[in-house]
């Protein structure tokens, strides 16, 4: 048996803690999750979707505001005796001292093709990029910023209408057999991780309130790609008549006009026009408002 702790917060990682937690070949010992946080428009305390599971399912749960400065923490971590800690978009980033814990390694999984898109928002960079593929790697963890050596990949494509939501999906359910599998090979040693090639090394910063707002001057294609990038959080958006419109979906489509003027609309949607080609907005969401279809929210303006 494989004893493990979990370190993780939103549900990208449900399904492989889940996966483990059920493996019959890794005891989880506890997880590790982010404090609960104010949420909604009441601001009450929520917790993370992985505090939700390990209380269900009865797992001693540890809620570091920062790991790195809590040392009682790491001791309590250090009585568990676990052989790997596994990492899955945890958001802390952990000190030596809390990798020279397990037994083993700290295992980390990553949401792109290392040595590609290093950092916070690797789903989302790929697909504003209009990348045709991305993956996820189980790397060991080290001080740097994803710099680990790699020990497996998958490679899973990206089509050019999936939107950030459903990659995640796609990325969670894929990630936990890679987990197990290299917990395991790991700690039989047929599995030899392999260094980082430093040729591609690009990173993936965290999105800016600027880089959200569409530009009309860039291509429709380039446009789309940042609507579906970033879709419903944070979400792109555009300035109408002093108002804030999010942008849901879109279709790119041909045609030509002045950067940012509304070309045409009709029941399938609202044109825009970019530097090339137009953008057809599907669904948007007000200011203020729900999400709705661009053509009632067109036809609102029109009927105030």
């Amino acid at each position: 048996m494989i004893n493990i702790v979990f370190f993780g917060t939103p549900d990208i990682g449900l399904k492989s803690l889940d996966y483990l937690n059920n493996s019959d070949k890794i005891n989880v010992l506890a997880v590790v999750t982010q404090p609960d946080k104010p949420a909604g428009r009441g601001h009450k305390l929520q917790m993370s979707p992985i505090k939700k599971y390990a209380l269900e399912h009865n797992i001693p749960i540890f809620q570091p505001k920062s790991i790195r400065k809590e040392p009682e923490i790491q001791e309590e971590l250090k009585k568990l005796n676990p052989d790997f800690f596994v990492t899955f978009a945890f958001g802390q980033i952990l000190s030596q001292e809390v990798l020279d814990i397990p037994k083993y390694e700290t295992i980390n999984l990553h949401a792109s093709l290392l040595p590609k898109y290093r950092g916070a928002n690797p789903i989302q960079r790929a697909i504003i990029n209009g990348d045709k593929e991305t993956g996820i790697c189980t790397m060991i963890t080290e001080l740097g910023l994803d710099c680990g050596d790699i020990c497996q990949k998958l490679v899973i494509p990206i089509s050019d209408t999936m939107n950030c939501e459903q990659l995640w999906n796609e990325i969670g359910e894929k990630s936990p057999q890679m987990l197990e599998q290299t917990l395991i090979k790991l700690k039989a040693g047929t599995l030899k991780p392999e260094k980082q090639c430093e040729d591609g090394v690009c990173m993936a910063n965290k999105l800016t309130k600027e880089e959200c707002e569409i530009d009309w001057n860039k291509t429709n294609n380039q446009v789309h790609n940042l609507v579906r990038g970033i879709c419903r959080s944070p979400g792109a958006y555009f300035k109408f008549q002093n108002k804030i419109i999010k942008v849901i979906e879109t279709t790119p489509i041909d045609g030509s006009g002045k950067a940012g003027e509304i070309i045409a609309h009709s029941k399938e949607g609202v044109d825009i026009a970019c530097a090339k080609g137009l953008v057809r907005l599907v669904k948007v969401k007000p200011e203020g408002k729900g999400e709705m279809f661009a053509r009632d929210w067109y036809n609102g303006l029109h009927n105030i």
